[in-house]
């Protein structure tokens, strides 16, 4: 509980200042819990930003798991279950990340902040992916599978930066977008579509 108490004060903050607290002290006081506390559960301010972003994945997922009905969907399925409700957990701190997201969108890549995240969706991908594979959602390829968790990572900045920039009523736009970006990425994945962009790519760079 100590754990989400300080992520709680920490976001209350940011929305009430616009910044983070200028130390941990601050923030202990402000979340009431003695400092000591707070190094044994965490070691610096930035990881507690990880931790947000780690709570809002780890929440999703856990709500999906005591889900029957998640539990028999296809590797697709599961993708997009995911996707909808991620969203759902990330409205309830719309505001907070607004404030954020300069901080960790900017031409080229995502600061430190998404680190945890990101290696647990890695984690998350990876068994969707070797689903997909029993299914034959997915196909097998020499040299590119291993890079299938790294398209699914994209994929999900992407749909985090829709949500963000998504003015439309309930975020309807956000969900069309999800659909669209999932059924694509796993029809490149599982059809001869991809075969056929790499072996012109191999074609035009052996022309050069």
């Amino acid at each position: 509980m100590e754990k989400q108490t300080i992520r709680e004060a920490y976001k209350s903050y940011w929305l009430e200042n616009g910044k983070r607290p200028a130390s941990v002290f601050i923030l202990c006081k402000i979340a009431n819990v003695p400092e000591t506390d707070f190094y044994e559960l965490y070691g610096s301010m930035e990881s507690v930003e990880n931790d947000i972003w780690l709570d809002y994945f780890q929440r999703t997922l856990d709500q999906l798991k005591t889900d029957d009905t998640y539990q028999h969907y296809n590797a697709q399925e599961k993708l997009l279950a995911f996707y909808f409700l991620w969203v759902q957990k990330l409205k309830e701190d719309r505001s907070y990340i607004l404030q954020q997201k300069e901080r960790f969108f900017f031409p080229g890549g995502h600061l430190r902040q998404l680190s945890l995240f990101r290696h647990a969706f890695y984690d998350y991908a990876a068994s969707l992916i070797r689903e997909g594979y029993l299914s034959n959602e997915i196909r097998e390829r020499k040299y590119i599978s291993d890079q299938y968790v790294h398209g699914f990572w994209m994929q999900a900045l992407f749909v985090l930066k829709y949500w963000i920039e998504d003015k439309s009523i309930n975020f309807e736009l956000t969900d069309a977008a999800i659909e669209k970006a999932v059924n694509l990425s796993f029809q490149l994945i599982h059809s001869n579509t991809l075969d056929s962009l790499l072996d012109f790519g191999k074609f035009i760079l052996t022309r050069k």
